[in-house]
């Protein structure tokens, strides 16, 4: 699953421990969603577009391989 989590911090002037912070995770967390290794749970979805001001779907995009 592809996810422009980089981008909206960036936009949002936001640290990785920034956005940690807000969505009461820990920043190695961030860290691996933003490099494809773990995907977040709605719940966590949901609370960074909040935090974005986006809809998730404006944050993460499936990919055909996410279907298999």
């Amino acid at each position: 699953m592809k996810n422009k989590i980089k981008v909206m911090r960036a936009i949002h002037e936001l640290t990785q421990q920034d956005l940690a912070d807000k969505i009461q995770v820990s920043r190695q967390t961030i860290n691996a969603i933003e490099k494809g290794k773990y995907v977040p749970s709605t719940l966590l979805a949901l609370k960074m577009a909040s935090v974005f001001k986006v809809t998730v779907l404006e944050i993460f995009e499936m990919e055909d391989s996410d279907w298999s």
